[in-house]
């Protein structure tokens, strides 16, 4: 029986983004994941539920849920609303891309 190894989360995503398609695809998705994982550090911090988040910015709970799925891309203005719900504010910032010297990476 061969041994198998468990990795980490971040020691599995390390070697799957050794794999340029991969690498291409999460690259295009981590804005989303930030966003979604934004959300949901804010309304645990203020100890809501879904509901009670839903309710306080006049969207619908389903709704809420598939943002925090990442199913449902939200505007900029739902955006606002969920930030201020959450006594937060929304801050959105365009910054350089970081690019390897080193030719080995």
């Amino acid at each position: 029986m061969k041994d198998i190894k468990l990795l980490s989360f971040q020691e599995d995503l390390k070697e799957q983004l050794k794999d340029p398609e991969f690498k291409k695809l999460w690259d295009e998705q981590q804005e989303e994941y930030l966003m979604i994982k934004s959300i949901l550090d804010a309304r645990i911090r203020k100890n809501m539920t879904q509901k009670e988040l839903s309710k306080k910015c006049g969207i619908d709970q389903g709704n809420l849920s598939k943002i925090e799925t990442g199913e449902y891309n939200p505007t900029l203005k739902l955006l606002r609303r969920i930030a201020k719900a959450l006594d937060t504010r929304l801050e959105i910032r365009f910054v350089p891309i970081e690019t390897s010297t080193n030719s080995n990476d």
